[in-house]
């Protein structure tokens, strides 16, 4: 079995400010960093730091060499990543003190995928393995019809979720999903939590989700069994690849074959280190760092209104 991730590449320029701008508002950036992220070089990074095997296929400006560089040196293989003449993706991320964050983000070369660099791609994976895909990159409707065609299951991080997507993509395809709040709403068309993931379950009955909380924690839901699982109090300076880090490191460990409750908690633990770094890429965490640091970190139950 062999992980592809067709997924971005993005170059993020980070502004640490004293609030969110507001409308008409002009403001200072007390700081300004520049890192490697995207969701999809973040989810192959945390995959490949949770100790799995990881294919990237996507595309980068000439200005993106960089972001092929931190890849290979996180063992990432990346002989499907294409340069092309356009600009690199990049995203423009507001960080405020208490470490949330704003992102505007341009897809730039990632939008370049067209349907014969898919076929070309899809032609080295097959029956039994997985494709990851987020929606920052185009053509990811066609990618995963081609996959289902293949029968290469389809792992799918609806971010960031809008209009097209929902009118093009064929969710009904999709083995395992993993959403926030805002994507089950606009997928189940409901705000209750609890409604949200049986009404997802009714609609996608052969699908299982992992819908993540922020500090509520996080559940994992399937049509025959329910998993949950709290967070860790820790300081949050910077929450930009949290959701990554645990999407990659979920996977990581269902590939692997451990337990649900296993792949929530150490995807939970990893993500919770992850916040208490700034940047993307370098906040994630290496599997040996989360065998290490968990004993140490305070686990807060799971208390979201789902189960009240």
């Amino acid at each position: 079995m062999k992980i592809l991730n067709f997924g971005s590449l993005n170059i993020d320029h980070v502004y640490h400010v004293d609030h969110f701008v507001r409308p008409g508002e002009t403001i200072s950036t007390e700081k300004l960093e520049h890192f490697c992220g995207g969701k999809g070089l973040n989810q192959s990074i945390a995959l490949a730091r949770a100790g799995t095997s990881v294919w990237h296929a996507g595309k980068i400006g000439k200005d993106g060499t960089i972001l092929k560089k931190i890849l290979e040196d996180n063992k990432v293989n990346t002989e499907f990543i294409s340069v092309t003449e356009g600009t690199n993706g990049h995203a423009i991320i507001q960080v405020n003190p208490s470490g949330q964050n704003s992102i505007i983000t341009y897809g730039g070369a990632n939008y370049e995928i067209t349907e014969d660099f898919v076929d070309y791609v899809l032609k080295y994976f097959g029956e039994g393995d997985i494709v990851l895909l987020q929606n920052e990159i185009s053509k990811v409707d066609y990618i995963a019809r081609r996959c289902a065609e293949k029968k290469i299951k389809i792992v799918l991080n609806p971010s960031p979720i809008n209009n097209m997507l929902l009118k093009t993509f064929p969710f009904e395809l999709v083995s395992l999903f993993f959403i926030n709040e805002i994507e089950g709403r606009e997928l189940a068309k409901t705000e209750d939590v609890e409604k949200m993931l049986d009404t997802l379950i009714k609609i996608y009955p052969h699908s299982a989700f992992v819908l993540t909380l922020g500090h509520h924690g996080a559940i994992f839901k399937s049509s025959e069994k329910t998993y949950t699982h709290g967070i860790y109090n820790v300081d949050v300076k910077d929450t930009t690849a949290a959701g990554d880090t645990f999407t990659g490191y979920f996977l990581a460990c269902l590939a692997a074959g451990e337990a649900i409750p296993d792949c929530l908690r150490k995807a939970s633990v990893a993500s919770s280190i992850a916040v208490t770094m700034r940047g993307a890429a370098p906040s994630i965490p290496t599997m040996e760092k989360v065998n290490e640091q968990e004993k140490s970190l305070h686990l807060i139950d799971f208390h979201a209104p789902i189960l009240k």
